[in-house]
């Protein structure tokens, strides 16, 4: 289902098994066509894991900005098969993951659907969400909370475990 103007809408990026960078990089690029344009990338960042077992790899996270002329289930579809591609499994919830994307924001919509929660319900709780999302758009509102991201980052404790890694990737 298409809607005919375009939104701008942010997906959280995550992997701690395997070649981590790489599968970011091809799930950005999967991400690119049909009904989604990528317009701008955050920085890359190794993360500590939260939630989940203790005993896991850190986490490499980015924030992509696209624009999308898909509804939002269909975002939630075309994320969850890029998902598949790179062999997510779901068996250990916050578990170790080839490749996680999260639905953070879709335009200033606020959804309570049985798959999809917009916006994402804790990305103001994590830093490995908010300082990607800082980097790419500090004074966006957050639609439920009425706060600017950078609010947000700013009333988090800096005991998280957050490192950008590089810049451009």
């Amino acid at each position: 289902m298409a809607h005919a103007q375009a939104v701008t809408a942010y997906i959280g990026l995550g992997a701690n098994l395997g070649d981590c960078c790489q599968a970011l990089l091809e799930a950005r690029q999967q991400l690119d066509g049909d009904g989604v344009t990528v317009t701008a990338s955050s920085p890359l960042y190794c993360t500590d894991p939260v939630g989940g077992p203790a005993d896991q790899p850190r986490y490499y996270n980015a924030v992509v900005e696209i624009s999308t002329t898909l509804s939002p289930l269909a975002l939630l579809d075309r994320c969850q098969a890029v998902e598949q591609q790179a062999g997510r499994t779901r068996d250990i919830h916050w578990g170790p993951r080839t490749l996680d994307l999260d639905v953070l924001l879709y335009g200033d919509q606020c959804l309570d659907l049985p798959r999809l929660q917009v916006p994402h319900p804790h990305m103001h709780l994590r830093r490995f969400v908010l300082e990607p999302l800082c980097r790419l758009a500090p004074e966006l509102i957050h639609p439920r909370l009425h706060q600017s991201m950078i609010f947000l980052l700013k009333q988090l404790p800096d005991d998280q475990g957050v490192d950008c890694i590089e810049e451009q990737w």
